[in-house]
């Protein structure tokens, strides 16, 4: 196979894409020459950037930040080197667009953003594009593939691009790909409904991991008097997080003593921080904003048990490295979690918005520290077997070279 490929993501680096990163930096040590070009820039300037993030900056390629005066070089060179893929190109933007003024719009824009990443893949003589997440940067990678005729293939999470496959035109990224990598049974099972039986032997199942070791059981210093709860992931509406602090104002009634922490930055901080407020726990409730891979394990060690109360996920990796860490989880029974969590084996599983359901969950656990050592002991068992890092990524690294031949 070609040991030089191309990865395309929307925004690299980024606190809620650092699975990418790993992965990324894993693939390299089984021999793959992987270079990146991100959509936008990172999500923190330069020097808030962890050491590994900000030399893996240094060498990405920013497709917005080229500018439209590149974008009008792209556009001439492949004119002149290439006009029927140019050509090519057109038609399928407008195609893609259809009717819609704003949808054409984009798609324009989307396909000078190809030209800009055609035009540097040459540069790079790199003939695969590979594309995480099946959203617009996916469709970028598409229209890269429609002019220049490079291989474009895709790593499909979900669930945002299920909910809306005709307006990220997922079927038609499905069948233009030459393959695709699902990161769970669940996400294979939604390309399969949208796809013809025959592009099925394109999709393969390659789960995400974490590292074991480095997310690895700590010893306890002090017993905490009140059950600590921590939360990590965006804050916004598909997480859940206002789920979590109705529970935790139901334990409160009850007379369960818990204390809340939820690590992440997002478009719904003040309205939760005002929530708490409202349901009188903002005492209970601490906020920390986003933190990144060199200060996580800090929260990670004090937690007595991890709640993710998602209403939408694909498959979350905050679980497996709290899971690897021997903390017992509590989250909602949606699309590929069931495929990493068994109910009362590895985890608790509720239904998601069940509030008094997720109430008694957690202070099941919270009276319960035997069963907190079982399924924490449990969970890290399961990380071991089925996500560990270095052999998820070496299993995809096989994966590549079966198809990239």
């Amino acid at each position: 196979m070609s040991q030089r490929i191309a990865y395309l993501v929307s925004q690299y680096p980024a606190y809620s894409h650092t699975f990418i990163l790993r992965e990324v930096l894993q693939l390299r040590q089984f021999g793959m020459e992987i270079v990146v070009a991100s959509i936008n820039n990172p999500d923190r300037p330069l020097e808030k950037l962890t050491e590994i993030e900000r030399a893996e900056a240094e060498q990405t390629f920013y497709v917005k930040a080229q500018g439209i005066a590149k974008a009008a070089v792209a556009l001439a060179k492949t004119l002149l080197s290439n006009p029927m893929g140019l050509w090519r190109g057109i038609k399928h933007a407008r195609k893609l667009g259809g009717w819609d003024i704003k949808r054409l719009l984009y798609h324009g824009f989307y396909l000078l953003e190809a030209l800009l990443i055609g035009q540097w893949l040459r540069s790079q003589h790199i003939t695969h594009l590979h594309v995480h997440f099946a959203t617009p940067a996916a469709s970028v990678g598409m229209l890269v593939k429609t002019v220049f005729g490079t291989g474009f293939s895709f790593t499909v999470h979900g669930p945002d691009e299920f909910y809306d496959a005709a307006g990220y035109n997922l079927p038609e990224k499905i069948l233009a790909a030459d393959f695709i990598f699902c990161i769970s049974h669940y996400a294979r099972s939604q390309v399969m409904k949208l796809s013809p039986v025959t592009a099925w032997p394109k999709f393969d199942v390659c789960r995400l991991g974490v590292d074991p070791q480095r997310f690895a059981p700590a010893p306890k210093t002090q017993v905490n008097c009140q059950c600590e709860l921590l939360c990590v992931g965006r804050l916004t509406s598909a997480k859940g997080q206002a789920i979590l602090l109705e529970a935790v104002a139901e334990l409160q009634t009850r007379q369960v003593p818990v204390r809340l922490t939820l690590v992440g930055m997002g478009p719904d901080e003040k309205s939760l921080q005002a929530y708490a407020e409202q349901l009188g726990i903002r005492g209970q409730v601490r906020f920390t904003g986003a933190v990144d891979q060199d200060h996580i394990l800090r929260y990670y060690q004090t937690a007595d048990m991890f709640v993710l109360p998602s209403f939408a996920e694909g498959l979350p990796v905050v679980l497996m490295e709290a899971m690897a860490m021997e903390i017992p989880c509590i989250t909602t029974a949606i699309t590929g979690v069931p495929e990493l969590i068994q109910n009362g084996e590895d985890g608790l599983l509720v239904a998601a918005s069940d509030v008094n359901g997720l109430a008694d969950a957690i202070s099941r656990l919270a009276n319960d520290p035997e069963l907190r050592r079982k399924i924490g002991q449990a969970g890290r068992e399961k990380v071991l077997a089925e996500y560990d890092l270095h052999k998820n990524t070496e299993l995809l690294f096989k994966a590549f070279s079966s198809r990239l031949v």
